[in-house]
Parts: structure tokens; sequence; C-alpha cells
């Protein structure tokens, strides 16, 4: 499947959007009219697609090392000495 131009704008918003003024989830409903659960859906929809890597492919290898960072903060255990620290 090819990218849309929709598709092509949001990687264009995701690798720019902290040098704007506001908050990212105006920018989001003012710029494409979406939720910011909708956009976030949306933009893994993206991601997943080859054509993705083929437009930016540093944008999505960084958006992607960032999301499974994320993943495995809020699934995996934190290690006994972490704890202990606290």
């Amino acid at each position: 499947m090819a990218l849309t131009e929709r598709d092509k704008a949001i990687l264009d918003f995701e690798r720019s959007w902290w040098s704007r003024s506001g908050t990212k989830a105006a920018e989001v409903r003012e710029r494409f009219e979406l939720s910011t659960t909708r956009y976030y859906e949306l933009l893994t929809e993206i991601l997943a697609d080859p054509e993705a890597d083929e437009y930016d492919p540093l944008l999505v290898r960084r958006l992607k090392r960032e999301r499974d960072r994320r993943r495995r903060e809020k699934y995996e255990p934190r290690p006994a000495t972490e704890w202990r620290n606290r």
C-alpha cells in the first residue's frame, strides 16, 4: 500500500512538531482534525508500512525505537536493585 499524502504529512509533522509553539495534542487536532488517540493509531499503522521506511528511514527507525523503549518500560519488571535505591 502506498503512503497517502496524509501519511506523509503525519511523518513530516513527527519530524518537527517539537519546534512549534503549543502542545502536540492541540497541533494534531488543528492540523489533522483527529483526536490524539486516532492520530497515534494511524501513526502505528504508518510505521508498519515498509514505504514509510523508504520515505524517511531515520525518522521511522527513531519512532520505532522510542515506541519499543516505552513498551519495555511499561511491561518489563524492574531489577531488584532499582527498587532498593528508591
